[in-house]
């Protein structure tokens, strides 16, 4: 279904008519002077392509998250999209114009009035409110009642030569039995212990043989020799010298996190009555009910009774009672500010007292790094000045903290810890560089920074056969085990009973498999086969993610359409079927119709404007 070209806030004005013709591209007309085209005597304005157009990036920007441009636009097709909605419109409008179709003032009036864009606090429509939007949208109220009768007039042709269409019961109810066909299939997997006899050891001419012919397995990648020079925090802390007395703030700014009161998982819930409450703690206490039986009598959740961690503190009142328990249990009934209430402790948080002493050496870690981070911060400007006055990599290693180093560097490697490999800034930067660049800073999500400079680039090699036999044997023993377990599969299939005097070989039942299911233990696809073999008995071939699979097709198990379920897919089916028909039929219609009038479209114009629009 195609998108709709009008701005938003007239969209949002037109109310049911955005459902109606939305989905087949219809859209208004402001009624500007000059033109990009027309169909027959209805011309296309300027300003009407202009407004659908940036509708129409806006409209992707926010599906999609990202600002795109205009040449972004282009290399999409959205202009020509945009066109064509404008095109359909105006044959439509052309054709209500030659037949004599139009609508009354009344009509115009309702559709107004029920616009959501113009109904006040009350909800009935808001003269004061219908100005205001018409004036932000730069429309007068005769031209946006124009607009409106003209719309309606589309839509009445829509209507006419789409709206009575329906899905034939035929092709609903194949449909809806093809979506809800079950099947009952079996399944065995083919092993290499399995195979009549042992793969047997491969000579060097096949061996060399399959390096060459497979040698898009065996090709290195692109690798890239880079020279960097970089510094992080923790590359800077060591260096970073520290006074007792930071550390003190530091320790009393997190105190939180060194010194905390015992604490416990409290869930509370609150009686009526006192009576009402000791009750319950006698059935609690007597095993005959737990507390979160008394919870959902009282029509809550578990979590509606939760208060989290708390503090004796937290508990006002009722925290001695709730602490002094030994271990995890009830306490009260407790007289609290809501009222009687009981308090089931669900755990036991020890206290925590870490002194300053002894979270010394974690405090200087940690905030030898956050003032080293704040110390690259502010040496930034000179690193970038040094390298924008042409001094090299080496250079700048030299005459500040970056570390220099090197490294061969592919798209697919491993980094190893610790490397500036494993910074995926530094790896986007890699990807990029090209030799002609020159060095530029740029900074790591650590605080740390660095530049690189691109020294060579070796391109995809293909590996010396000695170097890689090795794996130039394994792949073509998996190649041959697979090819073998085909061969076997094929033949089983054809003779699926174990010859005479062997046992019969075991297959997995699969029971009442759907379209849309899977099979557990089998790879991707293997419904799909089961639902491709043709008749019960068949056996099909799964060849995949290196495995051979024998499927075989047990029963078909007819839908019910009666079922109260089967039947929502059957209503789905059919307006879907239907919605099809309609579209496909309107587009005919349309597509007539521009024939018939005539369409006309000044490109130099649309390229103009294109241009234009930002």
């Amino acid at each position: 279904m195609r998108t709709h070209g009008k701005s938003t806030i007239v969209w949002v004005l037109m109310g049911l008519m955005v459902l109606g013709l939305g989905g087949f591209g219809v859209t208004s007309f402001s009624g500007g002077s000059t033109a990009i085209g027309s169909v027959g005597g209805t011309t296309i304005t300027t300003d009407d392509y202009v407004r659908a157009l940036r509708n129409q990036i806006t409209a992707f920007q926010q599906q999609t998250g990202q600002p795109i441009d205009m040449a972004q636009a282009q290399a999409m097709g959205l202009p020509q999209a945009v066109q064509s909605q404008l095109i359909a419109a105006a044959a439509l409008e052309e054709q209500a114009r030659r037949i004599g179709v139009s609508v009354g003032d009344d009509r115009v009036r309702q559709t107004i009035a029920e616009a959501p864009a113009f109904q006040g606090p009350t909800g009935s429509f808001d003269r004061a409110a219908y100005a205001d939007v018409l004036r932000r949208e730069g429309l007068s109220e005769a031209e946006f009642e124009r607009e409106v009768r003209t719309d309606e007039a589309r839509l009445l042709i829509q209507r006419a030569v789409a709206g009575g269409v329906t899905a034939p019961d035929p092709a609903v109810q194949a449909t809806a039995r093809w979506i809800l066909e079950r099947r009952d299939l079996s399944w065995r997997e083919l092993t290499e212990d399995m195979l009549p006899a042992p793969i047997a050891a491969p000579d060097e001419d096949t061996l060399r043989a399959w390096h060459s012919a497979n040698a898009e397995r065996f090709t290195a990648p692109e690798i890239r020799r880079i020279t960097y020079a970089w510094i992080t925090p923790e590359m800077l802390a060591p260096t970073v010298e520290l006074d007792e007395a930071a550390l003190r703030a530091a320790y009393d700014a997190n105190i939180g996190d060194y010194q905390r009161p015992e604490r416990r998982l409290v869930s509370r819930l609150v009686f009526p009555s006192a009576e009402e409450a000791a009750a319950a703690r006698a059935q609690i206490d007597a095993g005959t009910a737990p507390f979160e039986a008394f919870v959902l009598q009282r029509g809550l959740q578990p979590e509606d009774a939760e208060l989290g961690e708390v503090s004796q503190a937290d508990l006002g009142a009722a925290g001695e009672a709730v602490f002094a328990l030994p271990q995890p249990g009830v306490a009260g009934p407790v007289q609290t500010d809501l009222g009687p209430a009981l308090f089931n402790v669900h755990a036991i948080l020890e206290p925590l007292n870490v002194p300053f002493e002894q979270a010394q050496a974690d405090l200087r870690a940690e905030a030898a790094v956050d003032r080293a981070a704040r110390i690259i911060e502010d040496r930034i400007s000179d690193y970038e000045d040094l390298l924008a006055g042409g001094a090299t990599l080496e250079q700048v290693a030299e005459e500040t903290d970056l570390e220099p180093g090197s490294i061969y560097w592919s798209a697919d490697m491993a980094p190893a810890e610790g490397s500036i490999a494993g910074y995926q800034a530094f790896r986007d930067r890699a990807a990029e560089i090209t030799e002609a660049d020159f060095p530029e800073l740029t900074r790591l999500d650590d605080g740390g920074v660095f530049a690189l400079r691109l020294d060579e680039i070796v391109p995809p090699t293909l590996r010396p056969f000695e170097e890689v036999r090795d794996e130039v044997e394994a792949d073509w023993r998996r190649a041959e085990v697979q090819r073998q377990l085909l061969a076997l599969a094929e033949d089983q299939r054809s003779n699926p009973d174990a010859p005479e005097g062997q046992p019969a070989p075991e297959w997995t039942q699969a029971a009442d498999v759907t379209r849309d299911g899977w099979i557990e233990g089998t790879p991707d696809g293997t419904v799909a086969r089961g639902f491709a073999i043709p008749e019960p008995g068949g056996i099909e071939v799964v060849d995949a993610d290196n495995r051979v699979i024998l499927l075989r097709l047990v029963a078909v198990n007819e839908a019910d359409l009666t079922d109260a379920d089967a039947q929502r897919i059957v209503d789905a089916v059919r307006d879907r079927i239907g919605g099809s028909l309609q579209s496909d039929i309107f587009d005919f219609y349309a597509r007539a119709v521009q024939a018939e009038a005539g369409i006309t479209l000044d490109q130099s114009a649309v390229n103009a404007i294109n241009a234009q629009v930002q």
